[in-house]
């Protein structure tokens, strides 16, 4: 079950990219180096079907299924409340530190030898975790801090 849910994680890059796609929108760094960064890592994970990957998929789906829903409401025409996206975004940073935590857990635990996991995967899912939340909260900035100043000096 647990490869099945690793396999479809890293063909969920598809479906963001389509809906953004179906909009005219256009598809930001963030979203190009996420998606591939999440493909290539889960394929290499596989192989090893390590500690912690159930927590990221998990985490994955959950923010998927809200930003999913916000998607398919804007495509049928509903207004959504701005504060809807920034609470996907804020989700999407939260998940990330949450990444983090758990790297960490999964490297106290492997040290005791009570969770089977390998220091590569650990350090490759720190950097890719730490590297998005950067970018998610240079995004969130730029999206909804530094566009609500510009608004209101305009007013």
């Amino acid at each position: 079950m647990l490869s099945l849910l690793v396999l479809l994680d890293s063909s969920a890059p598809t479906g963001d990219t389509i809906f953004i796609i179906l909009r005219k929108q256009k598809l930001i760094f963030l979203h190009w180096y996420h998606h591939i960064t999440v493909l290539l890592y889960s394929w290499y994970s596989y192989k090893d079907m390590v500690a912690g990957g159930g927590w990221f998929m998990t985490m994955n789906y959950g923010v998927h299924a809200v930003m999913y829903s916000y998607y398919a409401l804007r495509a049928a025409g509903f207004r959504v409340s701005r504060k809807f996206a920034m609470l996907i975004t804020l989700s999407q940073i939260t998940q990330m530190i949450i990444g983090c935590v758990v790297n960490y857990l999964v490297f106290s635990w492997m040290q005791q030898g009570q969770c089977p996991s390998h220091v590569q995967n650990i350090v490759w899912s720190s950097i890719m975790y730490l590297s998005y939340f950067l970018l998610f909260c240079h995004f969130f900035f730029e999206a909804y801090i530094t566009k609500t100043r510009k608004a209101a000096k305009v007013d």
